[in-house]
């Protein structure tokens, strides 16, 4: 059975199409979940994506928490279900708390639109399933706010249950611990701020991203492990 994607939409997202792409590329379907809907239409993974929701005019992502959307995500991720917020993505997770910590301005104070070479650190995630530990993959990152941050004792959690699922190797961004990327406690909820859907073709740059889009898509009908 082929595997169905959501992606959520909110105002001022602005990579929800190339995210479709992919997943078709890869023989998913997917299909545009907006913001105003209170059910997921029974997909099988959602993915948040990159962009400005809202404008992130008040905080990144603290406006787009409130959406009706999230609650269903929220209630799809407590089922087990697969969900990956990309970027901007990543930053609504953690307003929602589906993730821990959150995500600062860059150290520098600077937009960051370049390559990062990133290190996987588990595969036992809904995005890094199909990838191997250790493995380099070249990503993409595009943000302002992608600093990510928590206080002490969740970073002991997050080191202690092997739930840091990315690491930068040279960390572009000021992010505590070099983490590009988490997973919850359940392992079915992810967020990264590089963009694996644009990693999707060699021919513009990199591919590297597919093992982590095909990864969402393994990850899709089956319940992953909830915390005990």
């Amino acid at each position: 059975m082929t595997s169905r994607v959501g992606v959520v939409q909110f105002p001022g997202t602005n990579c929800e199409l190339d995210v479709i792409q992919v997943v078709e590329q890869l023989g998913g379907t997917a299909e545009i979940l907006f913001h105003l809907e209170s059910a997921l239409g029974g997909v099988d993974a959602v993915v948040v994506p990159g962009g400005f929701a809202h404008g992130d005019y008040l905080r990144t992502g603290a406006i787009a928490r409130f959406s009706p959307v999230m609650d269903a995500v929220a209630r799809h991720a407590a089922e087990g279900g697969p969900v990956v917020g990309i970027c901007n993505g990543f930053q609504v997770l953690c307003e929602a708390g589906l993730l821990p910590g959150a995500l600062q301005k860059n150290a520098g104070l600077k937009f960051l639109c370049e390559d990062a070479v990133l290190r996987v650190e588990t595969t036992d995630s809904a995005l890094t399933n199909m990838a191997t530990v250790g493995q380099h993959l070249n990503i993409p990152i595009n943000h302002f706010e992608g600093n990510y941050v928590c206080d002490p004792n969740v970073l002991a959690r997050l080191r202690a249950e092997d739930q840091v699922v990315l690491r930068y190797v040279d960390n572009p961004n000021g992010s505590l611990d070099n983490i590009a990327g988490i997973c919850n406690a359940g392992r079915n909820v992810v967020g990264l701020m590089p963009h694996p859907e644009r990693a999707s073709d060699a021919l513009l740059g990199s591919e590297d991203g597919l093992v982590l889009m095909q990864s969402i898509l393994a990850a899709c009908g089956q319940v992953m492990s909830m915390p005990r």
